[in-house]
């Protein structure tokens, strides 16, 4: 029987179930400030980066795991299974991918990277898909070609809590950064396969949100979705407001609320807040 090690990293967001998974192992980013250096998800957490991120002299930074760092997890995995499956933050965010491919040539058990184009919970849905079609006997071809068709089907808007924060990691243009903070517009941000890029233009944050809803309703209307997530930078009790709203409408829908954690945090600023589905997630 062939035992599969599961990898990812620690933008995503890992509920109770994942995080008692036996055979789920992940590899942490690390996050710069002023010079110093913590480890996402073990020595810094959103509230602690966010009361820093006030205080800096330089602008924080996000770095992805190294090469040799993969390589060392891999070459530990090979003692204990046959095979390897990681599933990563969008390889047009980070070069967390790049890193694990060029690893992946460096040791002898085989290793199948997938780019989720996607971060946090949605990146975790995608590997709990993953996870249940190989215990339900697929073979891994047919369950990284149900993931990439399932991959197309993700809608995400985001509301950006700062705009500067988001231009000086690099994520996004001059141009759109002078629109949005210049001219008081609130842009939706979106993703198209992996990348960032400004959906709409609105005048005001209640009518971007109004907007993103519209969205999800028209999605709704078109498609059997099951879940939905709500995504958040500092302040969940926005994310609650989101819910109860939506849970009104949609009385059936499983509505997940997570954080965007840290390393999402550095770029996106603690007031960002977002949502994002899977159109064809059976």
């Amino acid at each position: 029987m062939v035992k599969t090690a599961w990898v990812t990293d620690s933008t995503a967001y890992l509920d109770e179930e994942l995080k008692k998974h036996p055979d789920l192992y992940t590899i942490p980013l690390t996050i710069l400030l002023d010079g110093e250096e913590y480890t996402d998800g073990v020595d810094l957490t959103p509230s602690q980066l966010f009361n820093r991120l006030k205080t800096l002299k330089q602008p924080a930074k996000t770095s992805q795991p190294a090469i040799g760092a993969f390589q060392a997890l891999y070459e530990q995995l090979e003692k204990d299974y046959n095979r390897i499956v990681t599933v990563l933050i969008s390889g047009k965010l980070s070069g967390t991918v790049s890193s694990s491919e060029q690893a992946a040539k460096l040791v002898n058990i085989p290793v199948t990277t997938f780019d989720s184009h996607i971060l946090t919970y949605p990146m975790s849905a995608l590997l709990k898909k993953a996870m249940e079609l190989e215990a339900a006997g697929e073979s891994l071809d047919s369950v990284i070609h149900k993931l990439e068709q399932i991959r197309e089907t993700g809608e995400t808007y985001v509301l950006i809590g700062s705009l500067e924060q988001l231009h000086r990691g690099g994520r996004m243009t001059g141009l759109q950064f002078f629109l949005g903070s210049m001219l008081n517009v609130k842009p939706i941000i979106s993703f198209n396969e992996g990348a960032l890029f400004v959906k709409e233009k609105v005048r005001s944050e209640k009518k971007a949100k109004d907007k993103i809803l519209d969205y999800f309703r028209s999605s709704c209307e078109k498609n059997n979705i099951k879940e939905v997530y709500i995504l958040y930078g500092l302040h969940e009790d926005h994310a609650i407001t989101w819910q109860r709203e939506l849970s009104v409408q949609f009385p059936e829908l499983k509505i997940i609320i997570c954080p965007l954690g840290a390393v999402i945090g550095v770029h996106a600023g603690e007031n960002t807040i977002g949502i994002s589905w899977f159109n064809e997630m059976t």
